[in-house]
């Protein structure tokens, strides 16, 4: 089958309900029975097809009633107000798992496990993050605020520093794990803190995962 080509290369943040370090990483069940997560990038590089993406970010927040495999779950996305309506369709694309080889991302397996996709909106974007200092910082004013720092010793309160690798991941292949907390009051509502965050520089096209 023939896709359209597409691509998007630039840093993401992830911070979801579960503990330090996320079950879901290693294919276990969720901290908390359920998962509730929100995850953002910025694109630096990409296109779809010969529309160009970069300079453009965008927020997805998720729910689900129990683990991710199990269904049921709902997702709302918000994209760059920036982006022309060529690119909000393109970038929408993407997301829902269009366009992509049959299980290549980690939005094409989410599309098999969303009955629920609330209608988008278009907002400014404040997104920040510094993979190496594990910081970051994303903000659509009235929808969601996430703020990530480094996970820390809970006697000596120095920073403890953890990489994880997925040489077949669907998302990332390498990622800085730290300790996120966000507040969402959007479609999907999130509330949580000190929990799972992790940023990674994600390359992703049609075919999956650089």
């Amino acid at each position: 089958m023939s896709y359209v080509d597409w691509r998007m290369k630039g840093p993401e943040i992830a911070n979801c309900n579960c503990d330090w370090g996320c079950p879901c990483q290693f294919n276990a069940l969720p901290t908390r029975g359920n998962c509730r997560a929100m995850t953002a990038m910025r694109i630096d590089e990409g296109h779809f097809g010969d529309v160009p993406l970069a300079g453009l970010s965008w927020v997805g927040m998720f729910a689900w009633p129990g683990p991710i495999h199990e269904g049921g779950g709902e997702a709302f996305a918000v994209v760059d107000e920036k982006a022309s309506p060529e690119q909000r369709q393109a970038i929408l694309t993407i997301l829902s798992g269009q366009e992509t080889e049959p299980g290549a991302t980690i939005f094409n397996v989410f599309a098999t496990v969303i009955d629920r996709m609330h209608e988008p909106e278009f907002r400014p974007i404040l997104f920040e993050a510094d993979e190496e200092r594990r910081t970051g910082r994303v903000t659509v004013e009235g929808i969601i605020d996430t703020k990530v720092d480094p996970i820390r010793n809970p006697v000596t309160g120095a920073e403890h520093r953890a990489q994880v690798m997925l040489p077949n991941g669907f998302e990332y292949k390498k990622a800085e794990y730290a300790s996120g907390e966000t507040s969402a009051t959007g479609a999907v509502s999130l509330d949580w803190q000190s929990r799972h965050a992790h940023m990674a520089m994600l390359d992703l096209s049609t075919r999956g995962a650089a």
